[in-house]
Formats: structure tokens, C-alpha cells, sequence
């Protein structure tokens, strides 16, 4: 069932509910703004970072249902930042509000198995994967895959927590019993990957979809580091990512945004590794670098009004800025940049600034993508990920 009222669309000037707080709901805000809209948002942490800069937080937890009916009265449409929504309050999403996207699509992304059948329903290629509820399906699973594998908890898993990498056959045990009191589990062969691409795909209610530009991601202890833009592949690779987002678009019937993250195999294939049903971190490029950014696309997509136009007008690199990255980035804001380069700071708002979390990102735009990554390279406040 599909909370889509057909046709409805959502002028400046209504309020926007957003079930998160965090800093996707605070660039949403930001984008938003300008448009005409107001925002209120939803979130247990009092001035969260969406809070900062929306027009009223209600301070509760996301599995709260009174709160989350407060959010439905106070908007003319909602949405959500993060996909672990509580059966009960998506309940009330679905069946007492506007939200366009709907609650199915977050039933499937949630959960790594069904996101696998999915994708693989919209004709598109996986790594080979088993489900896993026992030891003994492990067991037999592992002996088929073979190694190296990876084993995931199938729900919660994020920024490379919720996995282990079995390099030999031998330390599939421990790897299984550190995992297994996690609830169901998904093993996957381990593809040796040339890159890893992502790419967002917009689609409104009234069915009209697009692409941004690939991506091209490089993590750094199973995090996010950097976002290239374009990607340094070839156009007919670019090409094959963009219709494989266009189709999962379409069998899922989504509305929004989806963020869908591939492996480019050393083979030459290409496999969908995860999507995220929301802006996704590899998309904060097209902040600066994109004639719309994605976060204006999914206000666009979200209340009916025509999707904005993609093109991407200046080569950039977004570079995460974690906690520890915060201090010696305000030292080198201050410094002269180089006359080929233009910084753009995004931060969020959080505090503290703890070591590993995300507090904010610069897009680096260059003539050339190859230029700003030298920049970043030889930029002190990356030097911890750097070998």
C-alpha cells in the first residue's frame, strides 16, 4: 500500500515534516529554504543538526508514536533521513500522513536480502550471496562461496559495522559467532573490484526520473573518505550504472531519491552493492558541482513539482571531514587556497567532535578532478587516511 495521494503537490509556503534530525535533514532544510519552505523535524537529540536551521523540533525518540503524530499534523507532507523507522511509527507514516515515498521501500532496504532480491527482480547483478539463520546454513553456504567472503548482519549494518571479511575457511567460525546473536545474516562472495561507483537517482511522483552524474568512491576503514565527480571510467561504464538506477527506480515504484552504491568487477562487470532509500553522502557533490543539488531534487521529487536538471557543470571531489578532521580544517580555511581551486565548507552543526564522526565535508572544485585530488593529497587534514 502506497501513501501517494496521485497528483497532489506540495507548493512553497507548506511545512515539510522530516522524521531525523541529523545532517541530511539539515541540507534538506538548507535546500529547501529558498524554495519557500518551512520544516519542522523530529528527533530525540534537543538542537540537533536538522533542528539548527528547521522552524521547530519536537524532541522525542524515533519509536515514539504520539511524536510521531505530532510530526504528521504540523506538516502538509513527510519524509525521512534514515531507514530504521520503528514498525509502529511507520505504521502511522503510512496510514496517517502524506509520504509520498511510502513505507515499501523501506521494507526492502532495510533488510539486505530483500534489497538483494530486488535488485536482482529489476534485472540487475549481485555479488552470489546466501541467506544465513544457523550455523549449519553458514557452514554449507561458506563451503559453496568460498573465500574470501564477507559475512553482514542483514539489518543495522553501516560504515563497515555489522560485517567481517572471512579471508580463509578457518576463521569463518569466529566470524559467524561474533555475528550471530544479530539476528539473521547474509554471506556474500567478495568481489575483487577495479572501483566503487554510486550514483542517485530522482524520481517524482508523477513517475518522471534521472540520474545525477557517477560517482566514484574511495573508503578508508569501510568509511567514506572521497566522492569523484565524474568518475574516472569510461562513458559506456557511466552509461550502464545510470540505466541500472533508472530500472531499480522503476520496479521499486519509488518516489525521492535512491542512492545505489556498485563494485566495478576487475571481470568487467558490473554488481549493485547496496542502496539507500534517501540522499546519500556520495551524492554531496552536486551541492556546488550540479546545476540542482540532491537534496532540492528530493523536495522536487517528494511534493509533485518538476525534477530540476542534473547537469554537472565543474569537476569536484567531496572529502568527508570526520572529528578529527574539524581543527586542522578551520586552520587551513584560513589560509590562501590555490588560485585553481575553490573550497566549499559544509558542517553540520554536531558537537562534539569526536574522533570518526561525521561532522561536515568540502566540495573541491577544480578544472580537473585529478587536481583537486592532488590538493587533498598533499592537505595535511587528511593525513590519517592517507598511506
Amino acid at each position: 500500500m502506497s501513501s501517494k495521494r496521485d497528483g497532489e503537490v506540495i507548493v512553497p509556503g507548506a511545512t515539510i515534516g522530516i522524521l531525523g534530525g541529523g545532517q541530511l535533514g539539515r541540507m534538506m532544510a538548507l535546500a529547501g529554504r529558498p524554495m519557500g519552505y518551512r520544516f519542522v523535524c523530529l528527533d530525540p537529540t534537543p538542537d540537533s543538526s536538522c533542528a539548527q536551521v528547521c522552524d521547530e523540533q519536537i524532541v522525542a525518540p524515533f519509536d515514539d508514536v504520539d511524536a510521531a503524530r505530532e510530526l504528521v499534523n504540523l506538516a502538509s507532507v513527510v519524509t525521512y533521513e534514515f531507514e530504521n523507522i520503528s514498525p509502529a511509527v511507520a505504521a502511522v507514516l503510512q496510514d496517517e500522513s502524506y509520504l509520498p515515498q511510502g513505507t515499501q521501500l523501506l521494507r526492502t532496504t532495510r533488510h539486505r536480502a530483500r534489497e538483494k532480491r530486488a535488485i536482482i527482480a529489476a534485472g540487475a547483478q549481485v555479488a552470489s550471496f546466501a541467506e544465513i539463520s544457523d550455523q549449519a546454513l553458514f557452514e554449507k553456504a561458506l563451503e559453496k562461496l568460498g573465500v574470501p567472503s564477507v559475512l553482514k548482519t542483514a539489518t543495522g549494518g553501516y560504515d563497515g559495522k555489522g560485517q567481517r571479511v572471512i579471508k580463509d575457511i578457518g576463521a569463518g567460525a569466529q566470524a559467524y559467532t561474533t555475528l550471530a546473536d544479530q539476528g539473521d545474516l547474509v554471506l556474500e562472495r567478495f568481489i575483487d573490484f577495479q572501483c566503487e561507483l554510486s550514483v542517485v537517482v530522482a524520481r517524482g511522483t508523477t513517475g518522471e526520473r534521472m540520474t545525477f552524474p557517477v560517482a566514484e568512491n574511495i573508503h578508508v576503514d569501510n568509511r567514506l573518505h572521497l566522492s569523484i565527480a565524474p568518475a574516472r571510467v569510461g562513458d559506456d561504464i557511466k552509461e550502464e550504472v545510470s540505466e541500472i538506477a533508472l530500472a531499480i527506480a522503476d520496479s521499486l515504484d519509488m518516489v525521492g531519491l535512491l542512492g545505489i552504491e556498485f563494485f566495478l568487477g576487475r571481470d568487467g562487470e558490473i554488481y549493485v552493492n547496496e542502496m539507500a532509500p534517501r540522499p546519500h553522502n556520495s551524492g554531496h557533490y552536486t551541492m556546488d558541482g550540479c546545476l540542482t543539488s540532491q537534496f532540492e531534487q528530493h523536495l522536487r521529487a517528494i511534493c509533485g513539482l518538476p525534477l530540476g536538471n542534473p547537469h554537472q557543470h565543474t569537476p569536484v571531489v567531496m572529502a568527508n571531514l570526520l572529528g578529527q578532521h574539524v581543527e586542522p580544517w578551520l586552520e587551513q580555511l584560513v589560509k590562501p587556497r590555490p588560485s585553481n581551486l575553490e573550497l566549499k565548507t559544509h558542517l553540520y552543526g554536531k558537537s562534539p567532535a569526536r574522533e570518526g564522526r561525521k561532522m561536515g565535508h568540502v566540495n573541491i572544485l577544480a578544472d580537473d578532478v585529478e587536481e583537486a585530488l592532488q590538493w587533498v593529497e598533499s592537505c595535511s587534514v587528511w593525513s590519517d587516511l592517507q598511506s
